[in-house]
């Protein structure tokens, strides 16, 4: 949950849920002002001596401390998992990441379809025994695209779409079907080296440091809300094709880390920013 910051939201909260039941496990909370800043917090609870219905104790938490707080709040339950399409081109290594974690119970998801703008990766997502769904792109089939895919994603009822080095742009009218819960991987440190090609930038640049970003997608190509980092050294003996392989190690890990996040319900985005939680 998320409100402006005032004293008495830890402990009215507190208090709501012993009253009903609820055995707090973990709390952790942050505020970007204690004066007059906006407060963040995640708490996980168990529910097993809850003395309402799910529905009831949501009403009352909204009638009772949210109205009263001006919250903005949601209740995940951790025994319902996300369903989770991911969306992938040519490149394998940020596919093979995810269903390696997947499969070794790292990432807490149902993974229904993958699907792809190639049929590259076609015997890889079917020996993870997961149906692969090929729908080809042009400049003139991409709104003819896009909905064929907006209806297998509706069909599979699906909450968070990964693009997992998924090399297609997506429309603004794509985009605002999952708010929030299109999460891609961008092969460099944002906001250096936006857009296409980045390690060649980085090559051309002489840089020392290069890296790779997860972020929500937004209209803005590249710009949306931030939700893991991570970099690694390089030096002039470098090429750019040796960038390339050491960007792809960065890739598949903070693409990792950062549906993990969002799979256990750990991150809150304000002004276009997110707050990461700690697992």
């Amino acid at each position: 949950m998320s409100c402006p910051d005032k004293p008495g939201i830890v402990a009215a909260v507190s208090q709501f849920l012993y009253t009903h039941g609820a055995n707090i496990i973990d709390s952790q909370q942050h505020s970007t002002d204690p004066e007059g800043g906006q407060f963040f917090m995640r708490m996980v609870f168990k529910l097993k001596d809850l003395n309402l219905t799910k529905s009831l104790f949501e009403r009352a938490f909204n009638n009772a401390i949210a109205e009263k707080f001006a919250m903005h709040w949601r209740i995940s339950y951790a025994d319902t998992p996300k369903r989770m399409a991911i969306l992938v081109s040519k490149y394998d290594h940020c596919l093979l990441e995810l269903l390696w974690r997947h499969q070794h119970g790292e990432l807490k998801a149902e993974i229904p379809l993958i699907i792809s703008n190639h049929e590259d990766m076609r015997l890889l997502s079917e020996s993870y025994q997961i149906p692969y769904h090929y729908l080809p792109v042009s400049k003139e089939s991409k709104a003819e695209q896009e909905a064929a895919l907006l209806k297998l994603l509706a069909n599979h009822q699906i909450d968070v779409v990964v693009l997992a080095r998924y090399m297609q742009i997506l429309s603004s009218d794509f985009v605002k079907h999952y708010p929030e819960r299109i999460i891609n991987i961008h092969h460099s440190f944002l906001p250096a080296f936006i857009g296409a090609n980045p390690y060649k930038k980085a090559y051309d640049r002489g840089v020392k440091l290069i890296g790779a970003t997860a972020h929500y997608v937004t209209d803005d190509l590249d710009e949306g809300p931030i939700i893991e980092q991570d970099v690694a050294r390089v030096s002039h003996r470098d090429g750019a094709d040796e960038l390339v392989r050491i960007g792809r190690d960065i890739e598949r890990q903070v693409l990792a880390r950062a549906v993990n996040a969002h799979l256990s319900n750990r991150i809150i985005t304000f002004e276009n920013k997110t707050i990461v939680f700690g697992g």
